[in-house]
C-alpha cells in the first residue's frame, strides 16, 4: 500500500461507486479526505466507515453543478485541512432516455451539468489553493465511451465525458509552470450504481466481468504517490472482457 501521510484530497462523487472506493483507498494509506455527493446520509455511511478504520474524514455535502456551493466548500476544505494537495472529481449521471429518440433536452443539461459544469466548478475553486501551494493533482474521471463508440452511454454522456477529457489536457498545458498537473482516467465498464439507469439492465454475470471500484482505486492511488515531476495526462483502461468491442445491436 502507498504511504500518502500528510495529503490532504478532495473527491466528489464520494457517496457511493468509484468515489467511495477512492475515498476509502486513499484514507487507508493515510490521506486526510474531504468527501462531497448531494446527500449528506450517502456521504455519513462513508465516512463512518473511513474513521472506524482509524482514518482522517470530513464531509461537505454539496450539488457539483451549483459553483457557489462548490467555491463554499472549496473554502472550507482549506480552511480546515489547511491545504488541498489533490482534486478527484468522480460524480457523474445519466439518464435511462438517453438516446435521441426519446432524450428529454432537460435530461441533456442535467447530465452536462453534473459531468463537465461540475468539473470546471470544482477546477476553478480549487485551482487558486493549488496555484498558491505551487503544488497540486487533479484527477478526473472520464469515460471509455468518450474515447471509443459505445451507442448504449447516450449522446448526452459521451459529450460530456469528452469535454472532460479535453478540460484535462487544458490544465497540463497551462498549469505546469505552477507544478499543477491532472490526470484524466477513462475506465469502461464498472460495475456501480450508476448501471442502473440502463434501459437495459445488465445481468449479474456481465457485472462480473466488468472493471470494480476498487480496480479504479488502486490506480488513483498509484497515480497520487507518484512524484511531482511525473504527469500521467491520460489513462485508459477496461475490462479484459470488453462489451464495447463487441456487435452493437
Amino acid at each position: 500500500m502507498q504511504n500518502l501521510s500528510g495529503k490532504s484530497v478532495w473527491i466528489t462523487g464520494a457517496g457511493s461507486g468509484i468515489g467511495e472506493a477512492i475515498a476509502k483507498s486513499l484514507a487507508a494509506a493515510g490521506a486526510q479526505v474531504a468527501l462531497s455527493a448531494r446527500r449528506e446520509e450517502t456521504l455519513l455511511k462513508v465516512a463512518t466507515a473511513i474513521k472506524s478504520d482509524g482514518g482522517k474524514v470530513e464531509i461537505h455535502p454539496l450539488d457539483i453543478s451549483n459553483s457557489d456551493q462548490v467555491a463554499d466548500a472549496a473554502r472550507n476544505i482549506q480552511a480546515s485541512m489547511g491545504k488541498i494537495n489533490v482534486l478527484i472529481n468522480c460524480a457523474g449521471m445519466n439518464s435511462p432516455k438517453r438516446h435521441w429518440r426519446d432524450l428529454d433536452i432537460g435530461d441533456w443539461h442535467r447530465i452536462v451539468a453534473v459531468n463537465l459544469n461540475g468539473v470546471a466548478n470544482t477546477v476553478c475553486a480549487t485551482l487558486p489553493v493549488m496555484r498558491a501551494q505551487k503544488d497540486g493533482l487533479i484527477i478526473n474521471i472520464s469515460s471509455w465511451s468518450a474515447r471509443h463508440e459505445f451507442p448504449a452511454a447516450g449522446p448526452a454522456y459521451i459529450a460530456s465525458k469528452r469535454g472532460v477529457i479535453d478540460l484535462s489536457h487544458s490544465i497540463n498545458q497551462e498549469e505546469m509552470h505552477n507544478n499543477i498537473r491532472c490526470c484524466c482516467i477513462s475506465p469502461g465498464e464498472v460495475a456501480t450504481p450508476i448501471l442502473k439507469q440502463r434501459p437495459v439492465p445488465v445481468t449479474d454475470e456481465e457485472l462480473s466481468l466488468m472493471l470494480k471500484p476498487d480496480d479504479l482505486a488502486e490506480m488513483v492511488s498509484y497515480v497520487v504517490a507518484a512524484p511531482m515531476r511525473v504527469c500521467f495526462n491520460e489513462i485508459v483502461m477496461s475490462p479484459t472482457y470488453n462489451r464495447t468491442l463487441l456487435p452493437q445491436p
